[in-house]
């Protein structure tokens, strides 16, 4: 399993800005998954569940959702980065997000991020994180995300 870089405090992450962290392990998206994903979001477009059609489709095969890719984000990112000496860190927010290339059923991906930034907000700190997941064997980034956390102690 992957070892996340782990910082003892937020002060140690603001001085690690700029710092390359990752890879994360590798984590396959099958069919079960995807469908689960479309479960949940009532998303059911055929690109994603029908197997039969999506063979004839644009990609040979189905592929999973843009935000089914995002929402992996974490399982992925405590392989890559973990904070230690706060009492709880949350999902503030996302930036920007594209996804250059699809995820096609049964494929591998895993994550990668930069610090980008840590300021001071509210009652902790604000860490935004430029993410990026790649599909093993891919040529481009299946999805690439600037998220947003806030630390607090």
């Amino acid at each position: 399993m992957a070892e996340p870089r782990v910082f003892a405090s937020v002060t140690e992450l603001r001085e690690a800005v700029g710092a390359e962290l990752g890879p994360s392990d590798w984590l396959e998206v099958d069919q079960k998954r995807i469908d689960l994903f479309a479960e949940a979001t009532g998303d059911h477009q055929w690109i994603h569940v029908d197997p039969e059609k999506a063979a004839r489709g644009p990609f040979g095969t189905t592929i999973a959702h843009g935000y089914l890719t995002l929402s992996l984000l974490p399982v992925l990112m405590p392989q890559v980065l973990r904070v230690e000496g706060v009492s709880m860190g949350v999902n503030y927010g996302v930036n920007k997000v594209r996804f250059p290339a699809p995820v096609p059923v049964d494929a591998r991906v895993r994550a990668t991020a930069r610090i980008a930034d840590v300021s001071e907000a509210d009652t902790g700190m604000q860490c935004t994180v430029r993410v990026a997941v790649e599909r093993e064997g891919g040529d481009k980034p299946v999805c690439v995300a600037e998220t947003v956390v806030r630390y607090y102690t």
